[in-house]
This record gives structure tokens, C-alpha cells and sequence, in this order.
């Protein structure tokens, strides 16, 4: 078990003044098997003149805040402090074949939406043969999903600033270079070319690995990462597809949907504002017990 205090901060600052503003967010972290949220705020600058705060369709914690005095700054600062405790899968041999969990799926109503194609991370051109290299005949499930995401670390080229929040997967097959987030939208139009469930997760990284391991991509930042339905028995397990990891006691997840577009920490309109520049700073520290 872990225990961590998060700080993400987010800041706005426009050239121009915004006259009336209203902001949709995903920020707050959601409690999960392995993870309790002790506590959780968010700071907002300047106050809203009104906040919502709802549980979405996918049982995510949203809020809505709209203001309407002028200002040339806005702010969001979550402080949370979250334990986790990742449960450890079985040994792949006990798994199921990936055949049955197919099939299993389309009978499970909260399971088959992520089957579906969505914006982000729809099969297509391609993206089946690809998965197909994997997902041969009779393979337990949990040993070919190990096998896809050490494949998409081995063969993708991590690169920030060459896609943005709206890359599709078929674009990623054909660049092979991305982002956390893209190397996720990739794992899950595979699975969703065989008929599996595959959701896309939003969270932290823990900032400083363990002493004598390196530093994981997408520290310092949001991360994204695959969960993936093992069947009725094992649930959901985690796979970060960008360091080659399951998912483990050092992501904190904080959304899931579908794709990207479901969880996005923070969207809005404005009335005015010119240019504007995002600085965005993430720090998931252990705290010491």
C-alpha cells in the first residue's frame, strides 16, 4: 500500500479579458478497487458564481463552474490524498482464453459499450491485422494483453508535440509516434477490433520512480493508460502501454470512458480572453508513515 498527497494545478493566463467563462472538468479522483480517496478539493480562481458537482455516466466525478466577472486569469488546483493498493492479477495460465472473454462480453451491459468504436480509438485500417499478430487462436487473455503492451512500447516512438487531443489510432498505427494518450487510444481500437473491452484511464504517475529505477514516461504530467475486462472472475487489470508496466501501486487514476474525449481534466467556452498561455504542473509525491 501507497499513500500519496496529489497536486495538479492548472493556470490560464489570457491576453484579453474574459467576460463571461464556463468550465467542465474531470479532476477530482474516483474511488476503484485498490484506490480510496481520503480527500480531495478543488480550488478555483476567481470564485464561481456557480458550481456543480455530479457523477457522470461512467461514475466519474465532474464539475461544472461558470463566472461572469472579468478576469484575465483562471486557475484550478486539486489537492488530494489517495491510497492505493493494487491488487495483483493470477498467473496468466489461469486466465481465460481471449475467445471466451469476446463472447462474455456481449453479454454484460456495463462491459459491452467498450467494445464499441469511439472517436478516438476505432479498429479499422489495419488495426485488426495488427492485433491479429498477437491475439492468436486459443491464447489466454492475460498473456496476450502482456504481449500487445510490450509490443506497442517496443515499436512506438515516444514523442511529445507531434500529435494532439484529437490523433485517432489509425493515425498512430501508420506514425508509430506519440504520447501516453496515444499509445492508449492504439491499445484499445486493437482490443476493439477482436470484440474486447477496453476503456481508456486518466491519472498520474508517480513523479520519482522507486530508488534504483528509472524515471516513467508521463511523469510530471496527466497520464493514460488501458484497462482491459479479464471476464466476470479477474474484472478489469491495467496495462500502461507507454512504460511497458502494469498498472501498480504507482498510477493514481483519476477518470475513465471510452476514449480521451470522455475524460478530459479540464474544457470550456470563453466570451473574450485573446491569446492565452496553459501552464499546467503535476507532482504525485509518497507520503511518509
Amino acid at each position: 500500500m501507497t499513500l500519496y498527497r496529489l497536486n495538479h494545478a492548472t493556470t490560464y493566463d489570457y491576453t484579453e479579458p474574459v467576460v463571461i467563462g464556463t468550465h467542465f472538468m474531470h479532476l477530482l479522483p474516483r474511488e476503484r478497487p485498490g484506490q480510496i480517496v481520503r480527500e480531495a478539493q478543488l480550488d478555483i480562481a476567481p470564485g464561481p458564481d456557480n458550481r456543480r458537482d455530479e457523477i457522470d455516466h461512467f461514475g466519474n466525478r465532474t464539475t461544472s463552474v461558470s463566472l461572469t466577472g472579468a478576469h484575465k486569469q483562471f486557475s484550478v488546483t486539486l489537492s488530494a490524498t489517495v491510497e492505493v493498493n493494487q491488487p495483483l492479477p493470477p498467473h496468466a495460465s489461469q486466465t481465460p482464453r481471449w475467445e471466451a472473454i469476446a463472447a462474455w462480453a456481449q453479454q454484460e451491459p456495463e462491459v459491452v459499450e467498450f467494445c464499441l468504436p469511439s472517436k478516438l480509438a476505432a479498429p479499422g485500417g489495419g488495426v485488426a491485422d495488427y492485433a491479429a499478430v498477437t491475439f492468436r487462436p486459443g491464447r489466454y487473455i492475460l498473456e496476450a494483453l502482456l504481449e500487445l503492451n510490450q509490443r506497442i512500447f517496443t515499436e512506438m516512438s515516444y514523442r511529445p508535440g507531434v500529435t494532439n487531443n484529437f490523433t485517432t489510432a489509425l493515425h498512430i498505427l501508420h506514425t508509430r509516434t506519440g504520447v501516453c494518450q496515444d499509445y492508449a487510444h492504439f491499445m484499445l481500437a486493437c482490443l476493439r477490433a477482436l470484440g474486447l473491452p477496453g476503456r481508456y484511464v486518466s491519472g498520474y504517475l508517480r513523479t520519482l520512480p522507486p530508488p534504483g529505477q528509472e524515471k516513467r514516461r508521463g511523469a510530471d504530467q496527466s497520464h493514460a493508460w488501458v484497462s482491459a475486462w479479464a471476464g466476470p472472475d479477474i474484472g478489469w487489470v491495467d496495462f500502461d502501454p507507454t512504460n511497458n508496466l502494469m498498472a501498480t501501486d504507482e498510477h493514481v487514476t483519476l477518470a475513465w470512458g471510452r476514449d480521451f474525449t470522455d475524460v478530459s481534466p479540464l474544457r470550456g467556452v470563453i466570451l473574450g480572453g485573446g491569446r492565452h498561455i496553459l501552464t499546467v504542473g503535476v507532482d504525485l509525491e509518497p507520503v511518509l508513515t
